[in-house]
């Protein structure tokens, strides 16, 4: 299904579906980008750029989310929480006359029938994920992990682990779950290794 979706294009904020992702906007652009949204469906699409310049060019596939929370700051900023949905693919890029850039996006429609991981993926899943917490020093509540959904639990780390931004990218364009966890368990033992050649920080 396609569909009209603004979008902001803001390097190093990559949303997952299911996900939260706070943000403070506070250029005209999005300001107005915001506005608009909340006076149609609350949805915008996160995507990152793909390289520098203005328009800078952007990856083809991106999330769009809906805004959950928002404060209206006297002086026209905002803070907002958006709340991730679908993936999307852009189709083409229209020729608008918004301040901000909008595109004909593709929704992606990730497989019902396959929410879950098999037990062994999601045990190598919750044990990689331990020794990577140990070794760069966080503290995780493990009981209230072990209570959270397949997909939950695999966004979650794929949002908040210090990856670099093409491997987050990386991680979003994964066709399905089993994919995207599989692929997570490599990044965090690459990164834990210290193989990312200082790659390996908070962005």
């Amino acid at each position: 299904m396609n569909r009209r979706l603004a979008i902001f294009p803001l390097g190093g904020a990559v949303l997952f579906p299911r996900m939260h992702l706070p943000l403070h906007i506070f250029e005209p652009r999005y300001r107005a980008m915001i506005s608009e949204a909340m006076a149609r469906d609350q949805r915008i699409g996160m995507i990152q750029p793909s390289g520098p310049g203005e328009p800078a060019p952007l990856y083809t596939i991106g999330c769009m989310g809906r805004i959950a929370e928002i404060e209206a700051l006297e002086d026209g900023r905002f803070n907002i929480i958006l709340t991730g949905e679908n993936r999307f693919r852009i189709a083409r890029e229209l020729d608008v006359a918004t301040l901000f850039r909008q595109v004909e996006a593709e929704l992606i429609e990730d497989d019902p029938d396959e929410p879950f991981l098999a037990p062994s993926e999601r045990a190598a899943l919750e044990l990689e994920a331990r020794t990577f917490a140990d070794a760069l020093g966080y503290e995780v509540e493990w009981d209230a992990v072990a209570t959270l959904d397949d997909e939950t639990l695999v966004h979650a780390i794929a949002q908040i682990a210090p990856f670099d931004i093409a491997s987050k990218q990386a991680l979003l364009e994964a066709d399905n779950l089993p994919e995207r966890s599989e692929l997570t368990i490599q990044l965090m033992q690459f990164f834990r290794r210290g193989d990312a050649q200082g790659s390996n920080r908070l962005q």
